[in-house]
């Protein structure tokens, strides 16, 4: 029974944890359109320029849940690591449902309503966190 309840714990952590992700993608994905709606040009950027963006924004942003939740969810290194290649799909997953939801409203989408940059984005934090985030 008791192994039963420590895996029970570990997938409820280890849900907290994609949620915490996928909160701060969205809510960064809210910024960007906010923040980036009076600059928009006819010219786009480079794919790889806004790939690094999402990148040191994905840093900035897990930087920033650190200090807001700053023990990290999963303890054992192997949920961890497990983690780091789970919740940036999860995260990427869930930004392009919700880009495809905004087509189907007729909305302007931006980069990180796309799965590559939502796994980006979703992979910097998470990188931050493994290597920053207190372990109990």
């Amino acid at each position: 029974m008791e192994i039963l309840a420590e895996i029970v714990l570990q997938l409820l952590l280890w849900l907290a944890e994609i949620l915490l992700q996928v909160l701060f993608e969205a809510l960064a994905e809210f910024g960007v359109r906010a923040l980036g709606a009076p600059f928009k040009r006819a010219s786009a950027t480079p794919p790889w320029v806004a790939a690094l963006g999402y990148l040191v924004y994905g840093a900035v942003v897990g930087g920033l849940s650190l200090w807001i939740f700053p023990l990290a969810y999963l303890q054992t290194n192997w949920a961890r690591i497990t983690n780091l290649a789970v919740t940036p799909l999860a995260a990427g997953l869930a930004m392009s449902l919700m880009g495809a939801w905004r087509r189907k409203q007729g909305q302007d989408l931006i980069r990180l309503d796309r799965f590559s940059y939502g796994v980006l984005f979703a992979l910097s934090m998470g990188l931050v966190r493994f290597f920053f985030a207190d372990i109990g």
